[in-house]
């Protein structure tokens, strides 16, 4: 009698810096191994630079989601759940399930299932799952996200969750985007209407990549912590990937859950 096996594939957009790509991806998908024991976990990136790169320069092989299925179903997988850890469910996320629908004959059960944005209720989880890496703020001072933005209409997730921090009382938290809207010079005059003085910059992102390295902190001058000292801002950084923050992580956890009790709407399944 041949035995079912089952695994979980762990989709990221992925980074080629070994650090972020340790503490942010692989200990994500160790904590989604150790919730599900009977699962093989398993690793794919929608980056193919990020994967050319990282073959190339790192001797590092990495599969895209149709190499990861490939290999799963020719193994005999009968079951595969598909965790993407994107931020909301944008271009990269499209990605992910225009791939899984060409395999959804070749398995028993393969559904994919939500990034942390998704629901209205995911924001609310995500706000509370932030508070755990916020300083206490006090007068004049506050936190700005960087995301990666997007021209996807999925883009609008980040001023809903600019709404969703709001309402919960996060009001020194201001949410902006790298390529995307809103960006730096959108959120500077708020910043000023709120009289703040002092900002830390934290991205607002899975891994600690070169966004955050570059973009966010970098000494370039059009860096955000460059362009806010330029402003007349104090500025700090806080180089960690919401990969590394263990409220995150378990949201992801519990989004693989999701997929396999079917606690999802029917037009979210890839299949049933």
């Amino acid at each position: 009698m041949s035995i079912l096996k089952k695994g979980i594939l762990v989709v990221s957009f992925g980074t080629s810096v070994l650090k972020a790509l340790k503490n942010c991806i692989q200990a994500t998908e160790q904590e989604i191994g150790k919730e599900f024991k009977g699962y093989e976990v398993r690793r794919a990136f929608t980056s193919g630079v990020i994967i050319r790169k990282l073959k190339r320069e790192m001797k590092l092989n990495i599969d895209t989601v149709s190499e990861a299925l490939d290999k799963m179903k020719y193994e005999g997988f009968s079951e595969v759940y598909v965790q993407p850890l994107h931020i909301m469910p944008g271009d990269e996320y499209d990605k992910i399930i225009c791939d899984v629908k060409k395999y959804e004959a070749f398995f028993d059960r393969l559904i994919v299932g939500k990034p942390v944005l998704y629901r209205k209720d995911d924001y609310t989880i995500a706000a509370e799952a932030l508070k755990s890496q916020i300083p206490d703020l006090r007068e004049g001072e506050a936190v700005v996200l960087m995301g990666h933005g997007s021209s996807h209409p999925c883009n609008a997730s980040y001023v809903m969750f600019q709404y969703i921090l709001d309402d919960m009382g996060m009001k020194k938290i201001f949410v902006g985007t790298v390529e995307g809207y809103p960006v730096i010079e959108n959120i500077i005059p708020k910043l000023k209407e709120n009289k703040i003085r002092n900002i830390t910059l934290m991205p607002f992102m899975l891994v600690a990549g070169d966004h955050a390295l570059n973009d966010m902190a970098g000494e370039d001058s059009s860096s955000w912590k460059e362009i806010l000292k330029n402003k007349g801002f104090q500025v700090s950084t806080y180089i960690h990937g919401l990969g590394e923050n263990k409220a995150f992580q378990k949201i992801y956890v519990q989004h693989v859950k999701d997929c396999i009790k079917g606690n999802l709407f029917m037009n979210e399944k890839v299949k049933v």
